[in-house]
């Protein structure tokens, strides 16, 4: 008996370390779960960022280009996993299709929410206690969350789109995600790749059109030219596939990449639900 009691010590001396060394790293290992549209959560320095949250069932917001009522696909899983762990949320804006009334009432109303400078009261409004606007940067557990800027469109459409922000992410030893949020290709995008130099960059890739008007966010085209302005970067194209005014699909822009001769490993195109690891 007590051999084996010894034996048992032993064997927990010898491999506990290793077993926590594991699980130290698999909880700070980099992974981007898509939930669908914007909406993610975003593991990064061992801190789970719920992003963009449209939780809505499908069809519960007009349509957008009188297509359909959005979203155009359910959540691909139930309201309560996707708020679980997460350790704070990150807005890029206030469109109903990246902050809607059901997220209001399923978010906790106690989590720290950051977002953009000007958002802040119609949150707090909401009934969220702990709400900080990103005006250049703020730190939140170990993570520098720095805004960036962007342009919602091009031309008249500006006037009606309002404010918009990306965001990066850095901490020590790890690698600087950029999310560029909703934004086309434009000069404040390039100057993010070109000064943050991120490891990894989310695009939100769906071409959204206002009908009449040039894209609001990145279509395969531009996703493609800041595919091609950060070589070294890994692409991660999501806001695709949910919404009416949304006209490329994976397909295309998978065809695009393929056309330009970007490897799939270096444009992820996740479905939703998926998760991407790095």
């Amino acid at each position: 008996m007590y051999k084996n009691i010894l034996l048992s010590l032993v064997c927990l001396l010898m491999f506990a370390p290793d077993c926590l060394a594991e699980n130290t790293q698999n909880k700070n290992k980099l992974t981007i779960q898509l939930i669908r549209n914007a909406t993610m959560k975003i593991t990064y320095a061992g801190r789970t960022f719920l992003t963009d949250p449209m939780l809505s069932p499908k069809g519960a917001i007009r349509p957008f280009a009188g297509i359909e009522r959005n979203p155009t696909v359910e959540l691909p899983m139930k309201i309560n996993e996707i708020t679980k762990g997460a350790d704070c949320v990150l807005v890029t804006h206030l469109h109903p299709d990246h902050f809607d009334t059901v997220a209001c009432e399923a978010i906790a109303r106690e989590i720290p929410f950051f977002c953009q400078e000007g958002d802040e009261d119609a949150i707090k409004n909401a009934g969220f206690k702990n709400v900080a606007a990103v005006e250049t940067s703020r730190n939140f557990k170990g993570v520098d969350i720095i805004r960036t800027g962007g342009k919602h469109g091009s031309g008249k459409i500006l006037e009606h789109m309002g404010k918009v922000s990306g965001f990066v992410l850095t901490a020590k030893g790890e690698p600087t995600v950029y999310w560029a949020g909703d934004s086309v290709w434009c000069d404040e995008v390039k100057d993010a790749v070109d000064k943050y130099k991120p490891d990894v960059i989310i695009t939100h890739s769906g071409g959204a059109k206002i009908p009449g008007f040039d894209p609001i966010v990145m279509d395969a085209a531009q996703t493609i030219k800041l595919a091609q302005a950060a070589p070294k970067a890994t692409i991660v194209a999501v806001h695709m596939e949910s919404l009416d005014h949304c006209a490329v699909t994976r397909k295309d822009l998978r065809e695009a990449a393929e056309e330009a001769g970007i490897p799939a490993a270096r444009l992820v195109i996740p479905g939703d639900g998926e998760t991407v690891s790095f």
